[in-house]
Formats: C-alpha cells, sequence, structure tokens
C-alpha cells in the first residue's frame, strides 16, 4: 500500500517501504540505540539485532483514520535512560519523515525489545 500526496503539479505516490527505510535511517541517528528489532522474533528471550539493510523489519507503518503511525522495534544501551532514547527517537522520525517527505505522522510508537552492554 503507498501513500498518495497530491500536489500542484500533480501526485506522489510513497510506499510505506520507503516510509519504513527513512524511519529507520533516523532512528539509527540516534544516541543510546545499538539497532532496530526483528518485530516477529524473539529467540530465548533474546531479540535479533538487524543490520542497515535489514532496517525495515523493525519499522511497521500502519494508517488508522487516513492517519500515519509508525512502530519502531529497538534495542537500546546499556547504561542510557531509555526514556530519554525513546523521546529523542520519536521526534527525530517525526521531524525527518515531516522534513523528507512532508508527512505530518501522527503517533510514533517505540517498543524497546532488549537492552545490550556495548563493548
Amino acid at each position: 500500500m503507498s501513500l498518495q500526496l497530491s500536489t500542484e503539479l500533480g501526485s506522489i505516490h510513497v510506499s510505506d517501504h520507503c516510509i519504513a527505510i527513512i524511519a529507520g535511517s533516523a532512528a539509527m541517528d540516534c544516541y543510546g540505540l545499538v539497532g532496530m528489532a526483528s518485530r516477529k522474533q524473539l529467540k530465548d528471550g533474546i531479540a535479533e539485532l538487524l543490520g542497515r539493510d535489514n532496517l525495515t523489519r523493525g519499522v511497521e507503518v500502519r494508517r488508522v483514520n487516513e492517519k500515519l503511525h509508525i512502530d519502531l522495534y529497538i534495542i537500546v544501551s546499556y547504561g542510557t535512560k531509555i526514556s530519554e532514547v525513546a523521546h529523542n527517537i520519536q521526534s527525530k522520525v517525526k521531524y525527518v519523515l515531516n522534513d523528507v517527505i512532508g508527512l505530518q505522522v501522527e503517533e510514533v510508537h517505540i517498543i524497546v525489545q532488549d537492552v545490550r552492554v556495548l563493548k
């Protein structure tokens, strides 16, 4: 399913995959984030850390009543304040999607799947 934006010059179609890549890339720039986690797979209570090429597996794009909701499944760094990391990611993702695509994101949900110690 794609998002359609209309301008005076024509229409623009943006796929959910594209939105997920931009949201995941924006999140990866935030301090305290180790990486994205798979939204479907937990092995023995441990979340799978996704590489940069699989960011979309940790992002879910939904439309609720014609409004955009983004779910991000993340792994945070041990020793950081989880609420601050989550708030920074929410702000960054909303800003980037608004700035890059011109979307008005209603909600960004953060689901913390794991905490990891960085070596």
